[in-house]
């Protein structure tokens, strides 16, 4: 019957990531400095400026939503992602420009929250009978600060979420009231005047470095990713959706600002919402609520930030404080230390107290970040990585576009600070690679593009000199046989799995001595094979071979180099029930195979040969458990071909009853651990009785299948059991899969 694993109890859904990214992106700077940037730059160029950073924010999110769906996300957010894919040390160095970013920004939305009371000094003045010059902005954001941080440190991330809530509700009022007014400016606007903008404006870039942390808050809510039921849906939902509605709400308060109030108003007068809208003091009170909400927000992920890199222990740091900072509070492990330190150093900005300063350094370590995702979805597509399979997918150009994009407005907003933000992250890149154990790092991180990019230039190299086409997957898999022109099971076999991830070899075997007249039938037969090739559209070298004995044939082929520069280390066979002999004589030469300490995949063929392609059931048992990992990754390689473009898993295990619970719970620690690359809900399991073979069960369980994968241990082939791989009389064609038992160990 059908086993699920429990999973760890999570408290927040997509709404959480949607109202933490959309109070973050409709905060100060649409309420502080959209007006002033109309004024400066006219509607159009605010348009341009929206439409800019959204050209950032938006491969951003793709890439971020595409990430998030490929893979377990935990707490540490954005971090997470980008050191479970570029290797821990360049996440960490990226992390630390991520987390820099998002402290800051807590101190930037205080900052600004400051601004709303600017209202109030008047009637503080009088009641404390002290001139308004004496009455500082930081008495505000100051004990806003310290307020914030007394509720999160005891509170928690529950509270911040409520307060959501109740912030966001008072912020779509304040908007709707703005949108509903209108001043005797409005009565003779016309669309000529959507050009208009003060003299001697600020320039552009300046003020679309000012403007942008505005677009900055889409990611906000995948820091939550600890806290969240179902990251992989809701990141994606939530953050794309938030992303969508505020771009749309910015350019319409553009539209609203620019035929509502003169250039020279919306310049001077920071607060010019409040003359525009219906009931002007909703104004401050949105501000209020806009701004305390974005620094809440940015309050409760920059400490999991933190936290989630001190736990990977990649601080360049002592090991005490390291521990002190990943030490998590009560049920739900609330990051309290890294909280703390996240509030002292967004003190320090508040005590600065220039919106504009703060509004610049934040937008770089923000695009230092953005364009990592962006390039980091578009090295994972040229990666050719089997272990790469996000349900959302992104287009490679889009991310590089964004990539390329971020570095790009970095050097024209700020040529200084760009430049010191990428020189501090590549420091610290240096720093953490030096002190820290693991060593994934830029090699890694390149390893499978150019892998890749090698797979590439060889099959273009092949295929300019022979005329054919060369692909393969990784491992590397050569295919021996000699019924090329007879069966086309093998040949589809290799060319659905060599489609993409490494590279393979079908090697057509002549049965004879060489000389001039086998050399002639084998050019004939390679030209036969090659248009094979171009007509199936498939990718892999293709060679003969003439050797007067199997054993001989299969010597040479397991010393032959890989065409990728990588050795070769798996082999494929073919065999019906009918061959007998041929399969006797591919287990006689198991002895050969297991010398190279290669893969070794036996191919049944049947009459039904691969049905409509559609399911591939892959069968797991407890003699055959070691060869799971790979039975499966191969089953999602292969219905990864368009051929199998309708094609779905189901993974079956069959244990003896009088070892189920003890092989269940190997099967669940193996599936929780991440070493079985299944899902719990695709997974079935059967008990079956002492006197119930598994050839049975998968008879009657996959009748209806159209190919059957599973593991086999090498002590069958020791023991020459040739019964094994026969009496699947009626079934579709079933691939058994075993590897060298130094490697099974991996998974044990």
């Amino acid at each position: 019957m059908p086993r699920s694993l429990n999973q760890t109890v999570k408290k927040f859904g997509t709404l959480a990531v949607f109202l933490t990214a959309i109070s973050t992106i409709l905060g100060a700077v649409m309420f502080l400095r959209f007006g002033w940037a109309v004024g400066n730059v006219s509607f159009y160029g605010v348009l341009a400026i929206i439409v800019i950073g959204h050209m950032v924010t938006i491969p951003t999110a793709m890439a971020l939503a595409e990430i998030a769906t490929n893979q377990k996300v935990e707490g540490g957010g954005e971090y997470y992602i980008i050191s479970r894919s570029f290797g821990l040390n360049i996440g960490a160095a990226i992390g630390f420009s991520l987390y820099l970013s998002q402290a800051i920004s807590v101190a930037f939305y205080i900052v600004a929250f400051a601004e709303a009371f600017s209202v109030l000094k008047p009637w503080l003045s009088e009641m404390l009978n002290v001139s308004p010059d004496l009455i500082n902005n930081r008495y505000f954001s100051i004990s806003g600060l310290l307020l914030l941080t007394m509720l999160i440190l005891t509170k928690g991330a529950d509270i911040g979420m409520k307060a959501l809530y109740v912030v966001v509700g008072i912020l779509i009022v304040s908007i709707l009231f703005f949108f509903a007014g209108s001043t005797s400016y409005s009565s003779g606007f016309g669309l000529s005047m959507l050009t208009d903008r003060i003299d001697q404006p600020v320039d552009f870039f300046t003020v679309f470095a000012i403007c942008f942390p505005a677009f900055t808050g889409m990611t906000a809510g995948v820091g939550l990713s600890g806290d969240l039921k179902d990251p992989s849906k809701s990141i994606p939902l939530g953050t794309l959706s938030a992303t969508i509605v505020g771009m749309l709400v910015y350019v319409a308060i553009a539209y609203k600002l620019a035929s509502s109030a003169s250039p020279y108003n919306l310049n001077d007068d920071q607060l010019i919402m409040s003359s525009i809208a219906i009931w002007g003091p909703i104004i401050p009170i949105g501000l209020a609520a806009a701004t305390i909400s974005s620094a809440l927000g940015s309050f409760l992920v920059a400490p999991r930030t933190l936290q989630a890199m001190a736990r990977d222990k990649v601080f360049p740091a002592p090991t005490r404080l390291t521990e002190l900072v990943s030490k998590g509070k009560g049920k739900q492990n609330e990051p309290f230390n890294a909280s703390i330190l996240t509030a002292l150093l967004a003190l320090v900005f508040v005590a600065i107290g220039d919106v504009n300063f703060v509004a610049e350094l934040i937008s770089m370590f923000f695009m230092v970040t953005y364009g990592s995702l962006c390039l980091i979805s578009f090295f994972q597509h040229f990666s050719g990585d089997p272990a790469y399979r996000p349900t959302f997918r992104s287009k490679w150009y889009i991310s590089l576009f964004g990539g390329i994009l971020c570095f790009y407005l970095m050097f024209q907003m700020n040529s200084l600070y760009a430049f010191l933000a990428i020189l501090f992250m590549v420091v610290n890149y240096f720093a953490i690679t030096i002190t820290s154990n693991k060593k994934e790092g830029i090699a890694v991180m390149f390893q499978g593009v150019i892998t890749q990019f090698t797979r590439r230039m060889l099959v273009f190299l092949q295929k300019a000199e022979k005329a054919q086409s060369t692909e393969s997957w990784r491992p590397a898999i050569i295919c021996l046989s000699q019924n090329s022109f007879q069966s086309l099971a093998l040949f589809n076999t290799l060319k659905w799995i060599s489609h993409k991830y490494g590279f393979g070899t079908y090697i057509h075997l002549i049965d004879g001595y060489f000389n001039s007249d086998t050399q002639l039938l084998a050019e004939k037969d390679l030209k036969r094979l090659i248009k094979m090739s171009n007509v199936s559209k498939s990718n892999f070298y293709i060679d003969t071979l003439i050797s007067p004995s199997y054993t001989s044939a299969i010597a040479q082929l397991v010393q032959l180099p890989g065409i990728s520069g990588q050795d070769n280390n798996m082999i494929l066979f073919e065999y019906t029930d009918e061959q007998t002999e041929n399969l006797k004589r591919i287990i006689e030469n198991v002895g050969l195979i297991r010398a190279a300490k290669f893969d070794l995949c036996l191919l049944r063929t049947s009459e039904k040969g691969f049905g409509f392609q559609r399911d591939v059931h892959v069968w797991i048992t407890a003699r055959d458990l070691q060869n799971a990992n790979l039975t499966i990754v191969l089953g999602y390689i292969i219905i990864g071909h368009n051929d199998w473009h309708q094609g779905q898993i189901k993974v079956f295990a069959a244990f003896n009853e009088t070892e189920f619970d003890e092989q269940q719970e190997k099967l669940d620690q193996l599936i929780v651990s991440g070493r079985l690359p299944v899902s719990p809900s695709n997974l079935k399991l059967f008990k079956m009785e002492a006197d119930q073979r598994k050839r049975d069960l998968v008879k009657q369980t996959s009748a209806e299948a159209d190919l059957i994968i599973m593991g086999f241990n090498e002590s069958f082939l020791r023991k020459g059991e040739v019964g094994y791989f026969q009496g699947y009389e009626g079934l579709c064609n079933i691939l058994f899969v075993g590897a060298p038992n130094e490697r099974n160990a991996k998974i044990n």
